[in-house]
């Protein structure tokens, strides 16, 4: 393990036919075509997505501007290239193709939604490209075994069973009507967590789809209002949470509710104000308002750090870190990719700035938590309520 590198400063689509002969990924190694070292980063910059996706990107950002320095001394100019994948499966995939064929690009911030992340990783795996997200938590985002996957946040079968015994045990929820926005996150994390309420004695009274992009909820809430629930739990993103929240407030729907990561953000409370009161939320992010990233952050982009915005400058660090331990095991020249893939999957015990980080042999973070968060005004971030260990 390389020693911990202190920051110095903070202050054309290809034919898929392609694909399994480019890339230099399994060759020799000798520090490849170039010494420039190009960390890509996949998020949604546009699209009903983007506040995240633009958090995570800035993260990033201030992280390779921070390891330019620690790079440079090892002999490498190290630049960050950005992608937007829009939240589309197939822009992400596009996108990928790009990434692998280029030869300096020695690994991947990437991406906020599973949906996209699980296509596009198959591309990322096939040119050894190692990945680390700093968001996706669909169970199927490592269980596949991709050598080259990583992750820093829990897993939905973690998330959703943590956010149903909070539901049942702490909220006191005996009905629950359970929504998802039939997307892999959506309806995996809703699954998780209406299996674990059942089992907590919770009763499912009632479940339905929703599509995202969708902007009129009244069918759904036709549906909520006759099974009288005392909590909706909502399986998605904040775009159509926060629209769910408001046009069930203005239904007449005052049971409580809650919703996993894809809820956590400011774009959140712009959309329901004041109805967001009594909205729960379970999130793999912590609460990084009170760190120094986040002082810096807001010096550096004029804003407060959304949830995910820590949780991008640690997955690049992290990336980083696997890197130049490649590196300095290849007597200082850059190997093959993926020896690099494998440098990465081996980080262990990484002090990020919100997260401890070692990874499993699925690629999944063992240090990875839950946080239990309540809005009881229109306010964000919402105020935390504990937070879960695995």
């Amino acid at each position: 393990m390389r020693k911990q590198v202190m920051a110095l400063a903070m202050t054309s689509t290809l034919a898929l036919g392609f694909l399994g002969a480019c890339g230099n990924t399994d060759s020799a190694s000798g520090g490849g075509s170039s010494e420039t070292v190009k960390i890509a980063l996949q998020a949604p910059m546009s699209g009903g997505s983007a506040t995240l996706g633009e958090a995570i990107k800035n993260g990033a950002a201030m992280a390779v501007e921070e390891e330019k320095a620690a790079f440079e001394k090892a002999g490498f100019s190290l630049e960050l290239v950005e992608y937007d994948d829009q939240g589309d499966p197939q822009k992400g995939v596009s996108n990928a193709q790009i990434i692998g064929s280029d030869q300096d690009v020695y690994g991947v911030v990437a991406h906020l939604n599973s949906g996209v992340f699980i296509p596009s990783s198959e591309v990322y795996e096939r040119y050894n490209i190692p990945s680390v997200s700093p968001a996706s938590t669909a169970t199927d985002v490592t269980d596949r075994g991709l050598k080259s996957v990583n992750r820093i946040v829990a897993r939905d079968d973690f998330q959703g069973p943590a956010g149903a015994e909070y539901a049942v045990q702490e909220i006191g929820a005996k009905k629950i009507f359970v929504i998802n926005d039939k997307t892999a996150y959506g309806q995996g994390l809703a699954t998780a967590f209406a299996e674990a309420a059942a089992e907590e004695g919770a009763e499912i009274v009632g479940e339905a789809g929703i599509t995202v992009g969708e902007k009129d909820f009244n069918g759904v809430l036709n549906q909520v209002s006759a099974a009288d629930p005392d909590l909706v739990y909502f399986g998605g993103l904040y775009s159509e949470g926060g629209l769910l929240i408001k046009q069930a407030r203005d239904n007449g729907i005052d049971a409580a509710f809650m919703g996993g990561d894809g809820m956590d953000s400011s774009t959140l409370v712009e959309i329901a104000g004041d109805t967001v009161s009594n909205v729960y939320l379970t999130s793999v992010a912590g609460d990084s308002s009170a760190t120094e990233f986040a002082k810096n952050y807001e010096d550096e982009y004029g804003a407060k750090p959304e949830s995910f915005s820590i949780y991008g400058y640690d997955s690049a660090k992290v990336l980083m870190e696997g890197i130049l331990d490649a590196a300095e095991e290849n007597g200082g020249k850059l190997p093959a990719k993926d020896k690099v893939a494998a440098a990465v999957r081996a980080v262990d015990d990484y002090e990020g700035e919100m997260t401890q980080v070692s990874f499993d042999d699925k690629g999944d973070n063992e240090f990875a938590k839950i946080f239990i968060y309540k809005f009881d005004e229109a306010s964000y971030p919402a105020k935390i309520q504990g937070e879960i260990s695995q």
